[in-house]
């Protein structure tokens, strides 16, 4: 089968597969993000259906001229036409060959048949040449080629490059050259054992390399401005490309195992469009002149006017004279390609230098491991809050958060030995008198102050310690919220010499939406922060989602990463009484830790400890929560194949690959999801259940 759009369009659902595979970032279709093909700084970009032609397309309302579907955007990396038939061909196969498609075309079928009667077949481009390789041109004839000598094949070696570089690079043996100069004047060259003559042939043009005469390099034909030799023969990925200063080097770095190209001389203007495409397919783009003078201050120049594209520089520690320049010499002289690494690795550590002092003490020292944290808070033995993390308390209105919150805060400043009701989760005291800092965003002041009573009557306390401070936000913006926090916070840490734990009582407040990506990420990281170097855990509050298993709008998904331990409070109307369920926990599943629950008394006055949900209550639950997530996953694909489902387990409750595997065995046991009929593994929502 030959290779055609639609093939490939069939076999990466319309190119939307394309584009996943070639655009880098968390990115979804429909919305918004940043160009990849160049350092963006406002999200245009959008890759859509086109209900039109049945393709997926990308489109950067921020560039007019960039828009179109897989094939376009293939071409654009891989410099490509696709209104030109023979870059369109090149195009689908390397969509193939990079996407491991295995569509068969009929160029691939004839190197099969070539290897399999090799050696009784040789296609044409391996006879030794005899006819002329460069298209005639109106101011030069064709050069006369021959194989190559002896002398010659030397010549190249001591550079490190083989007779296999030459052919792949297209380089020629060459006879006799004449043409015409700019001038009008006739001109011809004939090779001789000490005078040898190479060819570079391109499209319309060749360039020709004399090493040992006093004019060494001559072009002729129709040289095009984007002269770039080597870019043919580079790999779709890779990690570093060397741009150099001749074609000798080029050839030299690819025979040492490098990628590299190079323009027409080292003073040529580099085009910022060519390595922006470049850009996408190499990690490390970097310039490897000549040692000399000019080589040097070329160099600089580039990469300086290429900073924004990521464009380095490396200086070979050669004498920079005509016999030990280039990093052809560099081969010559003996240096192996783990020499050329090892400069490389010398210039990342260089530019690298703070970011690796910073990661040093980041190192996990196994001589001296971490001092474990403590566990802070603690039900049935499970910790689901301690120092140096986050714990977040979620539920919606009136569902018994702030009376739980109370019950928390209350066994933290309880006297030392004295044992009170903390609604059935264990809390460390606070005997050393570190701060403890409520931050309440939602209540007003008098309800705040009726609710501190509350806890210090629960204390069994006439008095708040001194190291216990509560604040009402309300009256504050959002803004002046998030500094306040933080200023105090790093005050209280050193007045106290520590802070115990830390209470937001509405953490949505401090940002101006819980679905701003930016803002939530910034807050959710800063705070994750200040309990490291504080050593404290910081307890926050927000609402759930509609859906009752995840937290409001990216603000919860960021804390749903980055919290230590979630728990939910929910009203159980039937009973009058607040339910206390995990929703995530560091170690372990969030299901497996006992409900417990708590309610109002009327002869004690407030709210206390009722006991643990029965089994049967809590397997029950199990089935509920889990009948839920299976509908989420598969509300907009019916059907998922196990790898499919294993991964979306994973994402929906915030667990490990093993404990998915155990929640998927659960589901299918209770009838919450069947197998489908047929030879593949796929699952489905069961009907059996409700």
């Amino acid at each position: 089968m030959t290779i055609t759009k639609e093939s490939i369009l069939d076999a990466t659902n319309q190119g939307l597969d394309v584009f996943k595979h070639f655009v880098r970032g968390k990115w979804k279709v429909g919305k918004a993000f940043l160009n990849p093909f160049y350092r963006d700084t406002k999200a245009s970009c959008f890759i859509y259906f086109d209900n039109k032609t049945r393709v997926y397309k990308i489109k950067d309302f921020g560039d007019a001229t960039f828009g179109g579907d897989c094939f376009y955007f293939v071409g654009k990396i891989f410099n490509k036409d696709c209104s030109n038939s023979q870059d369109f061909r090149e195009i689908l196969q390397l969509i193939n060959k990079e996407m491991y498609l295995d569509l068969v075309d009929k160029s691939d079928r004839l190197i099969q048949i070539k290897n399999e009667l090799k050696p009784m077949v040789k296609f044409a481009n391996e006879l030794e040449p005899s006819i002329p390789v460069a298209s005639v041109s109106s101011n030069f004839k064709q050069p006369i080629t021959k194989p190559f000598s002896d002398a010659e094949y030397l010549y190249w070696k001591q550079y490190g490059i083989t007779s296999e570089t030459l052919y792949l690079f297209g380089v020629v043996s060459v006879q006799e050259f004449e043409g015409v100069n700019k001038e009008g004047n006739p001109y011809k060259f004939s090779a001789t054992e000490s005078e040898p003559i190479f060819g570079y042939p391109g499209k319309r043009y060749i360039k020709i390399y004399r090493p040992k005469s006093v004019c060494r390099f001559l072009y002729a034909g129709e040289l095009v401005d984007g002269y770039v030799f080597g870019l043919e023969q580079l790999p779709t990925r890779g990690d570093i490309l060397f741009i150099t200063g001749g074609e000798k080097d080029v050839m030299s770095l690819a025979a040492n195992g490098f990628h590299a190209i190079c323009f027409n001389s080292e003073t040529a203007t580099i085009p910022k469009n060519i390595i922006r495409r470049l850009n996408f397919r190499f990690k490390h783009i970097t310039i490897l002149y000549d040692c000399d003078k000019t080589g040097i201050d070329s160099a600089v120049k580039h990469s300086q006017a290429l900073k924004d594209c990521g464009v380095k520089c490396l200086v070979l520690p050669l004498a920079g004279t005509k016999e030990e320049k280039d990093v052809s010499d560099f081969f010559r002289l003996g240096y192996t390609r783990y020499k050329l690494m090892e400069l490389f690795c010398e210039m990342l550590d260089k530019l690298y230098e703070e970011t690796l002092s910073i990661l040093k003490s980041c190192e996990i020292d196994f001589k001296n491991p971490p001092i474990k944290m403590e566990p802070l808070i603690t039900i049935n033995k499970v910790t689901v809050g301690s120092f140096g993390n986050l714990l977040c308390i979620t539920g919606s209105e009136g569902s018994g958060k702030t009376n739980y919150l109370g019950g928390l805060i209350s066994g933290v400043i309880r006297k030392e030995g004295d044992t009170i009701d903390t609604l059935g989760t264990e809390i460390k005291n606070n005997p050393e008198g570190r701060a403890l800092i409520v931050y309440d965003t939602e209540q007003s002041e008098e309800q705040l102050y009726k609710n501190l009573k509350f806890i210090l009557k629960r204390a069994n306390l006439d008095k708040p310690p001194t190291w216990f401070k509560a604040f009402c936000l309300v009256g504050m913006s959002r803004k002046e919220r998030m500094q306040v926090i933080f200023q105090s916070m790093d005050r209280f840490y050193y007045m106290y010499k520590g802070i115990h734990m830390v209470v937001i009582d509405g953490i949505a407040d401090l940002i101006s939406s819980v679905n701003d990506e930016e803002q939530s990420v910034e807050l959710v990281e800063e705070l994750f922060r200040l309990a490291g170097i504080y050593k404290t855990c910081i307890v926050s509050v927000l609402h759930l989602s509609p859906s009752g298993l995840k937290l409001r709008g990216h603000l919860g998904s960021e804390i749903q990463r980055k919290a230590a331990g979630i728990l939910s409070i929910e009203k159980e109307d039937s009973t009058n009484s607040s339910v206390v369920k995990a929703l995530k926990v560091r170690d372990g599943s969030p299901l497996d830790v006992p409900l417990i629950q708590f309610g109002w008394d009327k002869e004690l006055n407030r709210h206390k400890y009722l006991g643990e949900k029965s089994k049967e209550d809590v397997e029950a639950r199990k089935v509920n929560d889990l009948y839920i997530v299976a509908k989420d996953i598969f509300y907009i694909k019916s059907v998922l194949n196990y790898q499919e489902l294993i991964k979306a387990v994973m994402d929906a409750l915030y667990v490990k690959e093993r404990m998915a595997k155990n929640y998927i065995k659960y589901m299918k046991e209770h009838d919450i999801i069947e197998r489908t009929q047929g030879d593949s593994v796929e699952f489905r929502l069961s009907p059996k259940l409700f």
